[in-house]
């Protein structure tokens, strides 16, 4: 009898604590956990309309960036100082649209790939620096063009440029895959084929960043990156900080393996100066250039004078970096008008003279003057002078070269006036 009263005793005691329990894990807490839940996503929510998800440097700033000339902390420093300028080829396509990593580039260039479609290089070096853990922070990537060779070789001895294929020497196959003819690509379009040439696949100098040969972790495609779906063409992302990884094992840092040099031991960089070279000028408050006259690419750069900038609309809008969400904006525009040939295949290829000399705008600060640009051979920096011979001084910071036809109808606003400069109605002087 004693027996049963010491296990009924137990017994209750066991229901007794079960049902306390009950009561904490089925109102207390759960509660509780709701609230520290509401806590943390007030908290969470605060930090992302604080952060931007880019780096932020602490410290002066008195470390001056070669490519752009704007200021940077000693921090910066050391991540650019240790690696060669990075170049990706940005397409500009409406269905891209919003990029990747323009407003990270330190220069960007701009010209149209096909049928009135411009593209970007955007030339990475100091200002990418603030990525910090953002991947896969370029895009769309797109493929190879012979003119932006030519920009890129400015960049050091075997600059790193990155793509996804390119023009090359394209011939008609049987249905075995036989070549059955001839190239169908007009030679000066080749890039695939001038990238072997330049030494950019050879081992040791390996520069060249064709998607084709990097792995997932490298670049890899996000259909549905800015909340829409895309068509496979408009989906490749790259990583930065990757591709510079993939140099560094190719021995390619900010020297080159093989033979010890620096990339910049042959690298003129521009001058730069606050005050720019536009004071004595034509007010600009707003550049429009046609890119072709299609309405969906034509470009427009509007000065905001409060930030001395401009901010770049694209086919009548706004363009943004979808990393930022922040506009697009430079501190100085150079127009360079060159000699263009257009359609030269059964490719609709563009050819764009990038060597020679020219004539061109400068516009920064509100304002603008008519210059000139020369460019000796492939591996020659373009030189930007004023009309008086003098090599032209740049803003401290963002650069766009906008690359336009000789025969281009650049349209100028200031206040309720429009001025049209229908730049140089005779080829032949461009050399």
């Amino acid at each position: 009898m004693k027996n049963k009263k010491e296990i009924a005793k137990y017994v209750g005691v066991f229901f007794l604590f079960t049902g306390v329990f009950y009561l904490i894990f089925d109102r207390v807490i759960p509660a509780t956990a709701e609230n520290k839940k509401e806590e943390v996503i007030t908290e969470v929510q605060t930090k992302e309309e604080a952060q931007t998800g880019f780096l932020v440097f602490e410290g002066p700033k008195t470390e001056v960036c070669p490519i752009n000339g704007a200021m940077y902390t000693k921090e910066q420093r050391q991540f650019w100082e240790e690696r060669r300028p990075l170049m990706v080829m940005i397409e500009n396509h409406s269905d891209a649209r919003p990029q990747s990593g323009l407003n990270t580039a330190d220069v960007v260039y701009e010209a149209i790939a096909e049928g009135g479609i411009t593209r970007f290089m955007g030339v990475y070096y100091c200002d990418v620096s603030r990525v910090g853990d953002i991947r896969y922070d370029v895009g769309p990537v797109r493929s190879a063009r012979t003119y932006f060779l030519d920009m890129a070789s400015e960049y050091g001895d075997y600059p790193l440029y990155t793509h996804v294929g390119g023009a090359n020497c394209s011939a008609p196959k049987d249905e075995n895959g036989n070549v059955v003819g001839g190239c169908t690509s007009d030679r000066r379009t080749q890039a695939i084929e001038q990238i072997s040439q330049y030494g950019w696949n050879n081992k040791g100098t390996w520069s060249d960043l064709s998607q084709f040969s990097l792995a997932y972790k490298v670049c890899r495609r996000e259909p549905d990156r800015t909340g829409q779906d895309r068509a496979t063409e408009h989906t490749m992302y790259c990583s930065t900080e990757e591709l510079w990884n993939v140099a560094s094992e190719r021995g390619l840092t900010d020297t080159t393996e093989v033979s010890g040099k620096s990339w910049d031991s042959a690298f003129t960089a521009w001058k730069f100066d606050a005050e720019g070279s536009t004071g004595n000028g034509e007010v600009t408050e707003a550049v429009n250039l046609p890119f072709w006259n299609y309405d969906a690419y034509t470009v427009s750069w509007q000065y905001d004078s409060d930030k001395q900038e401009y901010v770049r609309y694209n086919g009548g809008e706004k363009q943004i970096d979808f990393n930022d969400n922040q506009d697009i904006r430079a501190k100085n525009i150079i127009v360079q008008l060159v000699k263009e040939e257009s359609d030269v295949d059964i490719h609709k290829h563009n050819v764009y003279t990038m060597t020679g000399s020219g004539k061109g705008v400068l516009i920064q600060n509100g304002k603008r003057i008519d210059i000139t640009w020369a460019k000796a051979k492939r591996q020659s920096r373009t030189v930007f002078k004023d009309s008086k011979g003098k090599e032209i001084n740049f803003v401290p910071g963002k650069i766009w070269v906008e690359i336009l036809s000789i025969n281009s109808k650049i349209n100028y606003e200031i206040g309720d006036k429009t001025e049209t400069n229908s730049g140089l109605s005779n080829p032949s002087q461009i050399d």
